[in-house]
């Protein structure tokens, strides 16, 4: 039952407009940010690291979870429109199937997006005349910022399923945001969605998470998708989405 409803997941996507959104706000990120970097070399002198906290600024801590929202939003457009609602909780298929199908889709569209960041930011460095080796913390700012990209998901997937608005559940996740950046400089980063995928992404510090900062992110990202998509799909079999 859940693979039919992944496979019904990717048809809906498969003709979408929603790859070009994929596509054009990591290469906005990385060009803002490279360009940046190029222009400053006098002051950014760390090389690639340098240049991740210029791209991973505009691309962690904005364009990704922006990205996300609209992602998700996007998933519950045609469920939302006409009387689709009441056919899809017709059908002969569990909600947990039904939220969880979508979740995993757009952890696998996430996964594309961060290979695809990374490419364009390999580019960038090479095109702006870095000639040392990767950072070494590379891969986990990666792997960790697809985990804190899960737990945003679940989020925004359960509020676009709640409200109908397309725009409303996108304006939520920009206003969480700057509640993520402030819980960030307030020390408590690793205790709210979004600014977990700034700690994790090393948006604002590229200093490496120790051993129990790590275990730490990984078990707030697994409260938060575990709790919010039992919720979600609790709801989804109590009650109607808000008109």
């Amino acid at each position: 039952m859940l693979r039919r409803c992944i496979s019904a997941e990717w048809m809906k996507l498969r003709h979408s407009y929603i790859w070009i959104i994929l596509m054009i706000l990591p290469i906005i990120s990385v060009l803002i940010g490279s360009a940046n970097f190029y222009m400053n070399q006098v002051v950014l002198t760390k090389e690639w690291y340098s240049l991740w906290s210029q791209v991973g600024l505009f691309y962690g801590e904005f364009f990704f979870p922006i990205l996300i929202a609209i992602c998700c939003g996007y998933m519950w457009r045609l469920e939302h429109r006409n009387k689709n609602w009441n056919m899809i909780m017709a059908a002969p298929v569990s909600t947990n199937s039904i939220f969880l199908s979508k979740l995993i889709v757009a952890g696998v569209l996430m996964i594309f997006v961060q290979i695809f960041f990374f490419i364009l930011y390999f580019i960038g460095g090479k095109l702006a005349g870095i000639t040392s080796d990767l950072p070494g913390e590379l891969f986990g700012w990666l792997i960790r910022g697809w985990i804190a990209a899960l737990t945003i998901s679940a989020l925004q997937l359960a509020l676009s399923m709640r409200i109908r608005s397309f725009a409303a559940p996108i304006g939520i996740g920009l206003c969480a945001v700057f509640i993520g950046l402030g819980m960030y400089v307030i020390h408590l980063g690793l205790f709210f969605p979004h600014s977990l995928l700034t700690t994790g992404m090393g948006v604002l510090s590229q200093t490496s998470l120790s051993s129990g900062e790590n275990f730490l992110f990984i078990i707030m990202n697994l409260l938060y998708i575990v709790v919010i998509s039992a919720g979600a799909i609790h709801r989804m079999r109590k009650s109607d989405v808000v008109a």
